[in-house]
């Protein structure tokens, strides 16, 4: 399969997918190549960026961002103390000035996170402990 970028002679631009160059051509010639918008056959190939593999995509800019992340994750353990699954009630608590205000990460279940983000409690899910290099 292959895929266009067309473009019909009114200007609308639109895509499509072909079984090959020529099955394109051949259905081009035959008028079954139509524009969404305003029905006209008058259908060329719209210039196309190059489809990039995934795998190409491992660049200095992804390196750095798997850096910048493992920054993140050292500074919270180093700077906000670890509560675990009491992690909604404390951050909860906090908010409410139940407790002293202080740095904490742990864990929550999505519907804390939810819930936590419906009272706007100031929170910032993140995944820690994860392999950025993976």
């Amino acid at each position: 399969m292959i895929r266009y970028d067309l473009r019909c002679s009114d200007g609308h631009e639109f895509d499509s997918w072909f079984s090959s160059s020529d099955g394109y051509e051949e259905q081009l010639q035959a008028g079954l190549v139509s524009c969404p918008y305003c029905m006209t056959t008058e259908i060329e190939k719209a210039i196309m960026a190059p489809n990039i593999s995934k795998k190409s995509i491992d660049t200095e800019e992804s390196k750095k961002l798997r850096q910048a992340l493992q920054i993140v994750e050292q500074y919270v353990k180093d700077t906000h103390d670890y509560v675990g699954s009491s992690f909604a009630d404390e951050a909860r608590k906090i908010h409410y000035g139940e407790v002293p205000r202080r740095e904490i990460y742990g864990e929550a279940t999505l519907q804390e996170v939810a819930t936590l983000l419906e009272e706007e409690v100031a929170i910032l899910p993140l995944t820690l402990g994860r392999n950025y290099d993976a």
